[in-house]
């Protein structure tokens, strides 16, 4: 019983231009692409990074409407949907304000909110949740969203009942 074995021997040029099939070894190396600076128009604008510290000044007392990304930086979800989240933030940069919340390093928000899991999108009006999306979504839903908070959510913010975080059982 006959045994053949091949080896591969990749030489520094076959390293340089990536993976190639072996009938392209005599190939001349591609050059790499040259380098461009970025678009100004092309850079996305970004959310404001918020914290348990401005998150009153931002959102409670916000004279627009706020959407805020509660996301956790191992979540691979989230990750997902930040592109759209951020070019959202471009689009709609006069009507909403955009904010991203991270839950691992500020507790008492989510806390206040009820988030259990990330990603979830809460929008605001006049300081008072109006809607919320949680989990992976798809983006044509988070923009569809985000056009009814601005048609709906400050009748829906005016219309509901302030909820007082000073009652107790005891009185």
């Amino acid at each position: 019983m006959a045994v053949t074995v091949r080896y591969i021997i990749r030489t520094p040029t076959s390293l340089h231009s990536g993976c190639k099939r072996m009938a392209d070894k005599d190939a001349s190396p591609s050059q790499p692409p040259a380098r461009k600076d970025p678009d100004p128009q092309a850079v996305p604008e970004t959310p404001v990074e918020l914290t348990d510290l401005n998150w009153e000044k931002t959102v409670d007392k916000s004279d627009m409407p706020v959407a805020v990304m509660f996301y956790s930086p191992t979540c691979a979800f989230c990750h997902q949907i930040e592109p759209y989240f951020r070019r959202y933030a471009r689009d709609y940069k006069d009507t909403v304000r955009f904010g991203r919340f991270n839950i691992m390093a500020n507790a008492w928000i989510p806390e206040r909110y009820g988030i259990r899991s990330t990603p979830t999108f809460k929008f605001f009006c006049e300081g008072k949740p109006v809607q919320e999306i949680v989990g992976a979504v798809y983006p044509l839903l988070l923009k569809k969203i985000i056009d009814e908070v601005l048609i709906h959510g400050r009748d829906c913010a005016r219309n509901s009942t302030t909820i007082d975080y000073d009652i107790t059982g005891y009185g």
